[in-house]
């Protein structure tokens, strides 16, 4: 018998359709991804890229406060004693994505520990391979696998990893650790100077670090980073390290022209890499219709649905522009009203 519906991710998007669909007694199969070293150096560990993150203040519902308790009777104890000390100032990343996981098991969702590696949407039930090898067919699907951050591959940089780096200000740049203090931004689209604006109102001023001698940004966007008055561009300049220690995490940068001058040496106590995302779509071509920057296509406003009928999909591997966790829990809520929805209207249910 086919499944009602697989989903496949492990961020919010995954595990807010798996709460909503198994509340819905759609028996959710959830395929959270392999525990790999090839997913663990591609970023690709199950829950998502917010587990690989520490402070989480933005998401609603967790203020700071006496949270070690709830933590130490909500989470499986198995999973619990793998995990770091509460911080105790708010929740962390870790911890906010095992109570998710938790919250979808506590409602039925069955769990996976597997990659889903090859699709056909050609067919129905939809046929899905795992990387176990084994085979499953699905009724409907919902795809919420992500999309990761592109790195600069720096030694340095993976060392200091939430510790004065981030891929996004929008989540970390309000810590403590950057207010009033430099920071430096790396890259020269829009995504870059729109990520050293929003570092402008907290950092005491931020270097806009690009490889080359003009932005790529739109010209909007360029003229804005250009004026700034805590905004300083350095020109034809590539991070060759990222310098710091364990008590302070990042410290400053080693820049290297790519013009012929001598390295500069930079004091800042953060580095945001601003170089674009990959949406995790490799094991879909052919399959759905994507963007020109692989990301899924919805092909109808205000709905999860995709170019294949019965195939949704939810969270940052079909949103380019927001990649918070609350917009991709929001999605996984209608990701999985329309798999619902949808089966309702074929009698699948």
């Amino acid at each position: 018998m086919p499944e009602k519906v697989i989903i496949i991710g492990s961020g919010p998007a995954a595990w807010t359709a798996a709460i909503y669909t198994a509340r819905a007694e759609l028996q959710p199969l959830v395929f959270e991804g392999a525990e790999t070293e090839e997913n663990r150096m591609a970023g690709l560990l199950p829950l998502g890229q917010l587990a690989l993150t520490t402070e989480v203040e933005n998401y609603p519902g967790f203020p700071a406060g006496r949270l070690q308790e709830y933590l130490e009777s909500a989470i499986d104890p198995a999973k619990r004693q793998y995990m770091p000390p509460h911080l105790g100032h708010c929740i962390t990343g870790p911890e906010l994505m095992e109570l998710m996981r938790q919250q979808a098991k506590n409602f039925g969702a069955r769990v996976i520990t597997e990659d889903i590696v090859r699709v056909d949407f050609k067919a129905y039930p939809f046929r899905l391979w795992a990387s176990d090898g084994s085979q499953w067919e699905a009724l409907a699907v919902i795809v919420a696998t992500g999309a990761r951050a592109n790195w600069l591959g720096l030694e340095s940089e993976e060392r200091f990893k939430n510790r004065g780096v981030s891929a996004c200000a929008v989540c970390d740049g309000a810590l403590p650790r950057f207010r009033n203090r430099p920071v430096a931004v790396v890259g020269g689209g829009d995504a870059a100077v729109e990520e050293a604006l929003y570092m402008a109102k907290f950092a005491s001023i931020v270097y806009l670090v690009h490889r080359r001698d003009q932005l790529r940004a739109s010209k909007p966007m360029a003229r804005r980073a250009l004026e700034h008055p805590k905004i300083q561009i350095l020109w034809n300049r590539v991070v060759q390290e990222v310098l710091g220690n364990d008590q302070d995490g990042v410290t400053g940068l080693r820049l290297r022209s790519t013009a012929g001058q001598p390295e500069l040496l930079l004091d800042v106590s953060g580095l945001f890499v601003a170089i674009g995302h990959t949406p995790n779509t490799q094991f879909l071509e052919g399959q759905l219709e994507l963007t020109e920057h692989k990301y899924i296509k919805w092909t109808t406003p205000f709905r999860t649905y995709t170019s294949v009928e019965g195939v949704f999909a939810a969270g940052d591997v079909c949103d380019d522009y927001y990649r918070q966790a609350i917009t991709a829990a929001g999605t996984g809520c209608m990701a999985a009203l329309d798999a619902e929805r949808w089966l309702t209207s074929r009698g699948g249910l």
